[in-house]
């Protein structure tokens, strides 16, 4: 049975760099989404990590860890939200103290969904695959990245409806930020490789893939355990973002994770928006998608409001959901049973 956390008003925000931190000359981006999470009710308690950033990482892993296991105990605080993601989570996971985590949210993307995803493998609790804090700085969110603070204050028992959004951000431009950070300026469209009406339901599992996909053949990426522990062999949704990964590479990931048993009992996959998929001798991401859902025989839904274009859904790793996409437009209806 699934654990899920519930994100209380006036909560404790426990600020972390598991991965990597801010350097000094970016400092005032941080102090400014402390100041923006105290203004909307929260209180923020930042750890020695996250001001630090040196050869690709906030601290040594053991540091890492020793911090998010604190933060975890800490009764103090109730909710842990990495300032953004970074290259080498995967280095303080065989530190961390799977054995007392507690059942409190962990809200990130990029790298910290490799985090995300080993703890809810490991120990049937729910985690947030959404934005950072660094993105929630500005004067409002918009409609889409708010929803984060609804999906976590969602009771067990209930659920909770998420459209796809309006309009999605192209490109970075961190000399002109908006009101709510992002330039929304693109059309967004969900596609499906069935240009029909997709409809898929089962439990979402996933994160980014560039990073998540180091966690086949560890100890932190047993699928088949946690269907078997904590989903009773339910059918999985996956959902994956590719940060930086080529079509042959996307494509010798994928296949990876299909032979090492990922994708058994998969009823579907979703897909988000990429900043990469560069292809390879004509071969685009397209050409993956289709393959892929040819030979598993599943519907694959893509370009969904995931990942490094945002903004982004707030998805929960281990919630029931049934995800639909039609004519462009989707929504993601989440359970949280």
């Amino acid at each position: 049975m699934i654990k899920y956390p519930f994100l209380e008003n006036g909560a404790t925000i426990g600020v972390t760099a598991p991965s990597s931190g801010v350097p000094a000359e970016l400092h005032g981006l941080l102090k400014t989404a402390c100041e923006r999470m105290k203004m909307n009710g929260f209180h923020v308690i930042c750890g020695d990590t996250v001001w630090n950033q040196d050869k690709a990482r906030s601290a040594s892993a053991e540091k890492r860890a020793e911090e998010f296991n604190a933060m975890m105990l800490d009764d103090n605080i109730h909710i842990i939200i990495p300032p953004w993601g970074g290259e080498l989570l995967i280095e303080m996971l065989e530190y961390l103290d799977f054995d007392n985590i507690q059942n409190k949210w962990i809200l990130g993307y990029s790298d910290t969904s490799l985090l995300l995803l080993a703890t809810t493998l490991k120990t049937g609790i729910a985690t947030a695959h959404g934005t950072n804090l660094i993105d929630l700085r500005g004067e409002y969110s918009d409609d889409t990245t708010k929803m984060w603070q609804s999906v976590l204050s969602t009771k067990k028992g209930e659920s909770i409806l998420q459209q796809s959004s309006f309009k999605y951000q192209k490109e970075w431009e961190f000399d002109k930020p908006t009101p709510c950070i992002f330039n929304l300026t693109e059309e967004t469209e969900w596609k499906s490789t069935s240009n029909s009406k997709v409809t898929i339901k089962g439990r979402l599992l996933g994160g980014c893939i560039d990073t998540i996909r180091h966690l086949i053949g560890t100890p932190f990426g047993e699928i088949q355990n946690f269907k078997e522990n904590y989903i009773k062999g339910e059918s999985i949704i996956w959902f994956f973002e590719n940060c930086g990964l080529s079509t042959t590479d996307l494509r010798r990931s994928l296949v990876q994770m299909k032979l090492a048993g990922w994708f058994e009992s998969c009823s579907g996959i979703v897909f988000g928006r990429s900043p990469a998929n560069y292809p390879v001798s004509n071969y685009t991401a397209e050409d993956v998608y289709k393959e892929l859902s040819e030979e598993l025989q599943i519907p694959i839904i893509y370009d969904i409001d995931c990942g490094h274009v945002p903004p982004q859904i707030t998805l929960i790793n281990g919630a029931y959901a049934e995800v639909e996409s039609n004519s462009g437009k989707g929504a993601i209806l989440q359970n949280f049973i």
